[in-house]
């Protein structure tokens, strides 16, 4: 089976090098991008755009505007855009118009850094996709593995998944590379530092070397932006300024607490406003979680949590339940950070302030998706005030103290 041979190193020795003055790289848009304003001007299938009006959307958000003609097109991308802006549609739109399904093999692969959202990926390409019927599979950890080769045996056009299960089924030769054509990195501020490199390299390898990349991040800090020479060609670029990465419509506040075991009942104080409409509530560790969402119940609130510790059925079942609103409050770290869209979520509590600056907008991001308006309240230690500090320069945003009227803002 030839695609099983790893390739050699990235494709395109001959790729352009990026300029010296990468800071015009982080703030600009690639020249001559063009702004369609509506679904109907994008040339898009007559059953993919029925799929999309079907789905509820009735215009591209900016960067549906911007991204969708490149990468169907067929070049290489970069699109960066805040938290809550119809990243995911858009991943799903692209994908949905690019693949063929006359034939029942994998065209398009979508990694993404954890489970939750490669299957609300998948969920996503299901749904604008269902007058076309296209196939999809969230090939992920925490699933069954002889449900992945029976789903991959059957034949499906596209893939979402996490690296590791990917990568899995690669080396099994059941997830078959040779007709893929389409590589999406979704959230690859994430998937590119720390864990993943490895993986998607390893991944990257058994692809076809011609090869379209497509990077689809809230941010993406300098280090992406030269891994990028080593996997695309001549990407175009679609990049927000940082300072529009502000959460227009989502008001942030703190309150002081001088010592850590304030905190807590400053959130009992805040739990009848928590559950006007849901509310998510972010702490930095797995401990941290299990011992608030323990403390909670035992003070008689009623609230569910979340980490990446959890079995994957566990996991989909609280999804399934906040979703729904049947539970209101949800306690979890970072895993729940990025990609998650449950409509009501209009209040995020920062238990803890999140170890990066990064985080803090994909944690906010949570409320006020896609133009809705959010809350945002971050409990904040004496040490702390420096790391709200640096957050608010670096976002060039402002966050307040928190009024005694905080619930009627919500």
């Amino acid at each position: 089976m030839a695609n099983a041979n790893p390739r050699g190193g990235g494709r395109n020795a001959n790729a352009r090098e990026a300029p010296d003055d990468d800071e015009n790289l982080v703030f600009e848009t690639s020249a001559g991008v063009e702004v369609i304003s509506s679904f109907d001007q994008m040339g898009i299938r007559e059953e993919l755009l029925r799929g999309i009006y079907a789905y509820g959307f009735e215009k591209p958000s900016a960067i549906q505007q911007r991204a969708v003609m490149p990468i169907i097109s067929g070049r290489d991308a970069i699109a960066q855009a805040q938290s809550g802006t119809g990243k995911t549609s858009m991943i799903a739109l692209t994908v949905c118009q690019m693949i063929d399904t006359s034939t029942r093999e994998i065209q398009a692969l979508i990694l993404s850094p954890t489970r939750e959202l490669a299957a609300q990926t998948e969920k996503v390409i299901l749904a604008i996709g269902d007058y076309m019927n296209v196939q999809a599979h969230a090939c992920i950890g925490g699933k069954s593995i002889g449900e992945d080769i029976r789903k991959l045996e059957y034949g499906v056009h596209v893939v979402s998944g996490t690296p590791g299960r990917v990568y899995d089924m690669i080396k099994r030769r059941t997830l078959r590379t040779r007709a893929i054509k389409l590589l999406i990195l979704d959230e690859s501020d994430e998937m590119l530092s720390r864990g993943f490199k490895d993986q998607i390299y390893d991944v990257y390898r058994y692809l076809p070397p011609e090869l379209q990349v497509v990077l689809v991040s809230a941010t993406l800090p300098h280090e992406i932006l030269e891994m990028t020479n080593k996997f695309m060609t001549d990407p175009v670029r679609i990049l927000v300024k940082r300072d529009e990465l502000t959460l227009e419509g989502i008001k942030q506040f703190f309150v002081a607490v001088e010592r850590e075991e304030w905190k807590f009942d400053t959130l009992c104080d805040l739990y009848d406003t928590l559950t006007i409409t849901q509310a998510v509530i972010f702490c930095n560790t797995k401990r941290k979680v299990d011992w608030l969402t323990e403390k909670m119940r035992s003070n008689n609130f009623t609230v569910s949590s979340m980490h990446g510790d959890m079995p994957q059925k566990e996991r989909d079942a609280i999804m399934a339940e906040f979703r729904s609103g049947t539970t209101r409050v949800l306690i979890t770290t970072d895993v729940w950070a990025r990609g998650l869209d449950v409509q009501q979520v209009s209040l995020v509590i920062n238990y803890d302030l999140p170890n990066n600056r990064e985080l803090y907008i994909h944690r906010i991001g949570r409320s006020g998706r896609f133009g809705r308006k959010g809350v945002a309240i971050n409990f904040v230690r004496s040490d702390d005030i420096r790391i709200l500090r640096d957050i608010e320069q670096y976002y060039s945003t402002q966050i307040d103290e928190m009024p005694m009227n905080v619930a009627d803002l919500i």
